[in-house]
């Protein structure tokens, strides 16, 4: 607790301070960053309880209401009301976004925050969260924000932060993001201009002839520039996590595809191949185990995906005679990854699994109604379709596609009429540089 009250003891003098800000503020993020996030998580509550406004200094505001006044006098009270119920908590992380250092501090902080969030379900951070938020969003629009497309030609720097960031699909060497860069794979980047040297959101981008079911057909397969009709939007990472959440990613892929439309236009399609994290280990395979009481889908219903045929064949190769067990049968298939070498078994499991997912990405809700997939809540969101032929089976037999989503990818549809009910509102972004 000691560190945390320094802290708050630098932020309260910093709110009041007009000189040496860059110092205090200096030694705010060499404490912080001594702190684990428990730690943190205490801290916020702190920031939340001591830099706030006094409930004292509108009880006499309040009790005004009821009076009698002018319109003259309405309009003053009403006037106090909002200067006395402005927080003081935005006040001064304003006043940290405005100092050098200060706005990724900020970023970092809220990163911090948002993990706290989800780890320990701490409802009352909300308060705080919603001050960065209404802060970012005054930070991150017009005149703030740019974008550049990832080069041969950018610098090495550039090419290295956009390798290590990807968390879709991972690499493990420069030579790796160097193929994912020419004339027929694309990578565009949103910047802000207080953090020129990093990207916010990227976007890696396939140009094909069709639309590609399979990861294979993009990732270290060779260009067929010559004949395109197809962006591929394939990779999409936030690489600053306290700006989850305020949308920078729609714009992103609005600006992208009106870029592409221009450059390029025998592109017609513009679609996703995007993983389904989550399907197996968090939805899937709890509900095969009878842990189905927050699922719309219900363990009983599973076999119904299922021909006699297809039960038969899952269940002689589980080794399970009967038909009760079924369930049991299809977690031992499918938790292991040598079932896609069986081509009787990859017969009988594609189209009742590829149903199932359309299920979990069109039908499954989250408790305020939005796609319980996050990447399907994200594309759908940002005006994407979607239907039961759009899902792939063996669309990424990886290791990692096959403990996540069983091997299914989904192919989001992006409208071009999209670019005509947002695009206006993006004008302010633009050419695109290349870097």
């Amino acid at each position: 607790m000691k560190l945390i009250r320094k802290i708050i003891q630098k932020l309260e003098l910093l709110a009041k301070e007009e000189k040496k800000q860059e110092k205090i503020l200096d030694e705010i993020k060499g404490l912080y960053s001594q702190l684990d996030l428990p730690e943190k998580a205490l801290l916020f509550k702190e920031i939340i309880e001591k830099i706030e406004t006094p409930k004292e200094d509108l009880i006499h505001i309040v009790k005004r209401l009821n009076s009698d006044m002018e319109k003259g006098e309405w309009s003053l009270f009403l006037s106090e009301l909002r200067q006395k119920l402005s927080s003081p908590r935005l006040d001064l992380l304003m006043k940290i976004s405005r100092l050098p250092g200060g706005l990724k501090f900020l970023l970092d902080l809220r990163s911090d925050l948002l993990t706290a969030k989800r780890e320990w379900n701490i409802f009352e951070l909300n308060a705080l969260d919603r001050d960065i938020v209404l802060l970012f969003e005054l930070w991150f629009c017009e005149g703030f924000l740019y974008l550049e497309e990832i080069t041969l030609d950018s610098t090495y720097r550039q090419i290295e932060i956009i390798k290590n960031s990807d968390l879709v699909h991972p690499m493990t060497s420069i030579e790796e993001m160097i193929k994912r860069l020419g004339k027929d794979r694309r990578c565009f980047a949103l910047y802000h201009r207080l953090i020129p040297h990093e990207p916010i959101v990227f976007i890696e981008v396939a140009l094909t002839k069709g639309i590609p079911r399979k990861i294979d057909e993009i990732i270290g397969a060779e260009s067929k520039a010559d004949s395109i009709d197809t962006a591929v939007f394939y990779s999409i990472n936030n690489t600053q996590n306290g700006l989850a959440g305020l949308g920078l990613g729609r714009v992103l892929i609005a600006k992208v595809m009106e870029h592409l439309k221009k450059d390029d236009d025998r592109i017609k399609n513009f679609v996703t191949l995007s993983p389904v994290p989550g399907f197996w280990q968090s939805y899937l395979k709890p509900i095969l185990e009878g842990k189905d009481e927050k699922f719309l889908l219900k363990s009983k219903d599973i076999p119904l995906f299922f021909s006699k045929r297809q039960r038969s064949v899952i269940l002689k190769k589980a080794g399970i005679s009967e038909e009760k067990e079924f369930n049991r049968a299809l977690i031992q298939i499918l938790s292991k990854e040598d079932w896609i070498k069986d081509q009787k078994l990859v017969k009988a499991l594609e189209r009742p699994m590829i149903k199932i997912a359309a299920h979990y990405i069109l039908k499954e809700k989250t408790p305020t109604g939005k796609p319980l997939n996050p990447v399907a809540n994200f594309h759908l969101g940002n005006g994407a379709t979607v239907s039961e032929d759009n899902i792939n089976f063996l669309a990424n037999t990886s290791s990692r596609g096959l403990k996540e989503s069983c091997s299914i990818m989904v192919n989001y549809i992006y409208s071009v009429a999209l670019l005509t009910t947002i695009g206006r509102s993006l004008r302010w972004l633009g050419k695109i540089v290349r870097k």
